[in-house]
C-alpha cells in the first residue's frame, strides 16, 4: 500500500505542500440540464463532512435535488448499494472481496470505485502529551492483542507525569472502514485489545483524546482539532518518521495514507443517469477538490480523475 499509493498518484502531477493544492488541470464544474430527484448516500462516517460539503454545493446548482446522507460506517455501503437503498456508497477502505462477490452475484458486474480524496489516517495524542513520534510495530503492540497493556514509559516517554500511566486507547467500531484499515495496516491484522474504547464516529475519537491527557486514538486527519496532536509515524524502528501531511501522502512515505472512495452501481450497458454523473463530475472538479482541502484532506490529481472518468465511460476533456 505504501509504494502503491505513491505510484498511483503520479507525483509530477501536483506540486504538493503541507497544505495540498488542487491540481490546476482539474476543470471548473459547469451545471447541466435534466438533473433532479433524490440523492441517497449510505456509508462511511469519515466521509460524512465531505459528502455534506459536496451535496451542499450540488444543490446550489440543482435546488430541486433532495440529499439524504447517512454515515454509520463503510460496511453499510455495500448492502445499501446491493439493495438499491442508495446511489452512492462512500467508503474509507476498498470493498472486501466478499462484498464485491455479493454485489456481482446480484448484478453480474462489479461495483465501481471512485477515488475522491486522500486521507492520512492520524494517530492522535492529547496536545499536552510529550510524545511526538511512533512506529507501526509500536502501534501493533499498543492497540492489538499482540502486545500487553502498556504505559507511556513502555514507548519511551520519560516525563514522570506520564511514564507510569497506562495509555488510554480510543478507536472506531467494527462497522467502520477506518477500524478495518487501521487493523490491516497498523496492527498487522491482529485483533484489537478489549481495552480499546470504541467510539461512534471519527470526531468522537478526536474529542475523547482531546479530553483525556493520557489518551491515544486513530482517526482521519480531517478531524484534527487544536486540542490534539497527530504523531509522526515511521514504518519500522530505525527509519525516519513522517507527519500526516500531503507531501508524504503523495510520496507514500507516510505509512497510513489511503484513498477515500465513493462506490457506485455502474452498468456499462446503460451508462449513468444525469444525477449520478453530474455529482461525480462535481466531486472530481476544481470546486469538489477545494472542498477536500477545506475539510483537511488531500486532493486527487488530474491523472487519477481521468482514470476514474474512463472507468465510468465518461469523457475527460482536460
Amino acid at each position: 500500500m505504501r509504494n502503491l499509493l505513491g505510484a498511483l498518484l503520479g507525483l509530477a502531477a501536483v506540486a504538493s505542500t503541507a497544505l495540498a493544492q488542487v491540481d490546476p488541470v482539474l476543470p471548473e464544474y459547469r451545471p447541466a440540464q435534466g438533473v433532479f430527484g433524490t440523492l441517497k448516500s449510505v456509508g462511511s462516517d469519515t466521509l460524512n463532512n465531505l459528502m455534506a460539503h459536496w451535496t451542499q454545493e450540488y444543490t446550489k446548482f440543482y435546488p430541486s435535488v433532495k440529499p439524504e446522507i447517512e454515515g454509520k460506517g463503510s460496511s453499510t455501503a455495500p448492502p445499501a448499494l446491493i439493495e438499491g437503498q442508495s446511489q452512492f456508497g462512500p467508503m474509507s477502505r476498498e470493498m472486501k472481496s466478499s462484498e464485491v462477490d455479493k454485489f456481482e452475484a446480484k448484478f453480474g458486474y462489479k461495483p465501481t470505485p471512485i477515488r475522491t480524496a486522500i486521507d492520512c489516517l492520524a494517530v492522535y495524542v492529547n496536545k499536552d502529551c510529550p510524545l511526538d513520534e511512533i512506529s507501526l510495530p509500536q502501534l501493533a503492540k499498543i492497540f492489538s492483542v499482540a502486545g500487553t497493556d502498556m504505559t507511556w514509559g513502555d514507548i519511551g516517554v520519560k516525563d514522570p507525569a506520564y511514564a507510569g500511566k497506562p495509555i488510554n486507547l480510543y478507536g472506531r467500531n467494527s462497522a467502520s472502514g477506518t477500524y478495518a484499515y487501521f487493523k490491516e495496516v497498523a496492527l498487522e491484522n491482529n485483533d484489537y485489545k478489549p481495552t480499546v474504547k470504541e467510539q461512534p464516529g471519527s470526531s468522537a475519537v478526536v474529542q475523547a483524546v482531546a479530553t483525556d491527557r493520557f489518551g491515544m486514538g486513530y482517526s482521519g486527519i480531517g478531524y484534527r482539532t487544536a486540542d490534539v496532536k497527530p504523531l509522526h509515524v515511521r514504518l519500522a524502528e530505525g527509519e525516519e518518521a513522517f507527519p500526516p501531511e500531503s507531501d508524504y501522502a503523495y510520496s507514500g512515505e507516510y505509512p497510513i495514507a489511503r484513498f477515500l472512495y465513493i462506490y457506485i452501481n455502474y452498468d456499462a450497458r446503460t451508462g449513468l443517469d444525469p444525477l449520478r454523473a453530474e455529482f461525480i463530475k462535481l466531486v472530481l472538479s476544481k470546486q469538489g477538490q477545494e472542498a477536500v482541502v477545506k475539510d483537511g484532506y488531500i486532493p486527487v490529481t488530474a491523472d487519477i480523475v481521468r482514470d476514474d472518468y474512463k472507468s465510468l465511460g465518461m469523457k475527460a476533456d482536460f
